[in-house]
């Protein structure tokens, strides 16, 4: 029989699993619905921003979003709408650090 190989991030979702640290969501469809409307309403582009940013942020974004296979303007919009709905969590990347560009 094949053995599946686990990378870190799976192993690790595997070991928080079998620790019994996942719980079940009460109403799972009311969850699910909530979840496509914040979907909806962040990739609803009605708006057109035009913003000066340095261009190492810009490239820092851009590598984060081709991590996470999105467009970088995605990315960016969905960073503005976490945390004008107060769920941006604020947390230094490991071995990141923006220096001022000017």
């Amino acid at each position: 029989m094949n053995e599946i190989t686990l990378d870190k991030e799976e192993r690790e979702i595997l070991n928080s699993f079998e620790r019994g640290e996942w719980k079940s969501v009460p109403n799972v469809k009311e969850e699910i619905e909530k979840h496509r409307n914040y979907a909806r309403q962040t990739l609803k582009k009605n708006k057109r921003v035009n913003i000066r940013i340095s261009h190492k942020v810009l490239e820092e974004l851009q590598a984060i979003a081709i991590e996470d296979g999105i467009p970088y303007q995605t990315l960016m919009s969905s960073i503005l709408h976490r945390y004008v709905t107060g769920r941006l969590v604020d947390r230094l990347k490991p071995n990141k650090s923006f220096e001022s560009d000017g």
